[in-house]
């Protein structure tokens, strides 16, 4: 009996011992004074396609709508939008694009054609959000446009007369067309996708005869609006003292090099008539295709898997950024990861290829590493746009009718606000180890920058979702005086915001004080913080 109480207080203490080093202090040393790339805020940007409900019930609900709302467009939604000062929207797809004719969706809505979604579940697609409603939105919203032109089932043609519907003088027939559909004055388009994905439902495309087709769009769809533009640049590209139109190719969604290659080969050797600016990149937390994870009432080693199948992101980042170097070292050609996010099995009851999902805790710490990822590469990742904005995939808002709630990944990019044309400042800290079965990730990721209020802003994640971390951060070159923030976590992985219970995962105050200018704090599990310091 003695020998087996010695083993058993043997086990205790180890265990003890196990818990105590999970918990020891975790020292991380910000330069303060240091001096990064900035971090562009369209990194925090959107994506509304006209998908399932992510437009219709999502963003538009008519001007009769009992629904609160202002020429069609949900007043909850705008306001929950605008807290975010969401930098870019991307529309109308994704894979809608290349099926969507802009004509469609002009003038009198009684008048405009009905037509059927094919990419997604063959829903009725009655038009009554086009391109002046989109407009609307953005506007109401406080962002900027990201339109994709369709290159699967459309023309050149077809993307030029669409340009010129949104950006010409009013004295043309085009421009006279906006203003008698109530829109005087040309539209600002900021980003113009050339196509979506031509390697798969955008057209199938081979990388060479994808390339020969974008310089024509690139060089015909052009940005006519001189305000935005300047009045020298017929191909719509840089003019000093203006703000063009940016033209972003489509790039890779997998580790395939061969559209990356094409593409920055061609813009290595573009001439006056055409060039882009941006490349494009897809890459989502699934897994496996088709997604098969839950998005409710999963456990850990679904949330572990998840976590680790994210950080494939920083391998495409690397492998696309190495063959961009080749062509462009200087970096003048950001890439742009416009679709990414956690794509889940669609819930239960939902309908098919409407891609409904939850949206929990472990979603939001999904993007916090993302956005983490895409902050240490800001030298090259320049933009993105997370899918989906409202019911798509994961979506920063969800609704019902009349009800919205919003989800865990909108609270964090509220948090995530400050770092929003920011400038990264180095970092250092072990970030140790999360194990579950044989799943092994880094226990912690955290970045920092100096915000343009001048605080140091710290964001750090807590992986291990059983486990607080105890953090001693001293920023080198300020004498810290206070600290405050927030902290976004919950007491199950699988937890979530519903209608009924809407704040169960939302941001609290976080718990840190000032010893000797350093900030000491506890993270817990399962977590996302972010802190400002300041003297």
């Amino acid at each position: 009996m003695r020998t087996l109480l010695g083993v058993a207080a043997i086990a205790a203490m180890t265990i003890c011992t196990a818990a105590s080093a999970q918990r020891a202090l975790v020292k991380v040393t910000i330069a303060g004074n240091g001096s990064g790339p900035r971090i562009d805020r369209n990194i925090f940007g959107q994506f509304a396609e006209n998908l399932g409900s992510g437009i219709y019930g999502g963003v538009w609900v008519g001007e009769n709508s009992p629904i609160p709302n202002v020429r069609g467009i949900r007043t909850d939604v705008v306001t929950a939008l605008k807290a975010l000062r969401v930098p870019s929207v991307r529309w109308p797809g994704g894979c809608f694009a290349d099926e969507y004719h802009w004509r469609d969706g002009i003038g009198p809505r009684a008048k405009r054609a009905v037509t059927v979604n094919g990419s997604w579940g063959n829903a009725l697609e009655k038009n009554d959000f086009g391109t002046d409603e989109f407009f609307d939105f953005i506007g109401q919203i406080g962002s900027e446009a990201y339109l994709s032109v369709n290159m699967g089932s459309g023309s050149v043609k077809e993307a030029a007369d669409w340009m010129a519907y949104m950006t010409a003088d009013p004295g043309t027939t085009a421009g006279a067309e906006r203003a008698a559909n109530g829109h005087r004055d040309p539209y600002r388009v900021k980003f113009l996708g050339l196509g979506n994905e031509s390697w798969s439902c955008g057209g199938a495309y081979t990388p060479d005869y994808y390339v020969d087709e974008m310089k024509r769009y690139a060089r015909f769809a052009r940005n006519l609006n001189l305000a935005q533009n300047g009045t020298d640049n017929p191909a719509g590209g840089s003019v000093a003292g203006s703000d063009p139109m940016r033209r972003i190719a489509v790039g890779p969604g997998g580790p395939d090099t061969g559209y990356t290659e094409a593409v920055m080969r061609a813009w290595k050797a573009h001439d006056w008539a055409w060039s882009i600016e941006g490349l494009s990149m897809h890459q989502y937390t699934w897994v496996a295709w088709p997604p098969a994870y839950a998005s409710t009432g999963f456990g850990e080693r679904e949330y572990a898997t998840l976590v680790k199948d994210t950080l494939k992101m920083e391998d495409m980042i690397r492998i696309h950024s190495a063959v961009m170097d080749k062509y462009d070292p200087e970096k003048k050609v950001p890439l742009v990861i416009d679709e990414w996010g956690v794509w889940l099995a669609k819930l239960p009851g939902s309908r098919d290829g409407f891609l409904h999902q939850q949206n929990s805790i472990r979603d939001a710490i999904i993007a916090s590493i993302n956005l983490n990822m895409f902050t240490r590469h800001a030298d090259r990742v320049r933009m993105t746009a997370i899918a989906q904005m409202v019911n798509v995939l994961q979506a920063m808002i969800l609704t019902d009718g009349p009800k919205m709630v919003l989800t865990p990944t909108y609270h964090l990019f509220k948090m995530y606000v400050p770092f929003q044309n920011a400038t990264r400042l180095p970092i250092a800290f072990d970030a140790g180890t999360y194990r579950f079965g044989d799943v092994t990730l880094p226990r912690i990721d955290g970045i920092a920058a100096r915000g343009r209020d001048g605080k140091v802003w710290l964001a750090l994640t807590n992986v291990d979702p059983n486990q607080p971390v105890r953090i001693d951060a001293q920023v080198d070159g300020i004498d810290a005086h206070t600290a405050n923030g927030t902290v976004l976590t919950a007491n199950r992985v699988d937890a979530i915001n519903s209608y009924e219970q809407p704040e169960t995962v939302v941001p609290r105050p976080l718990a840190a004080r000032v010893e000797r200018g350093r900030v000491v704090m506890t993270l817990p599990p399962k977590s996302v913080t972010v802190l400002s310091i300041s003297r």
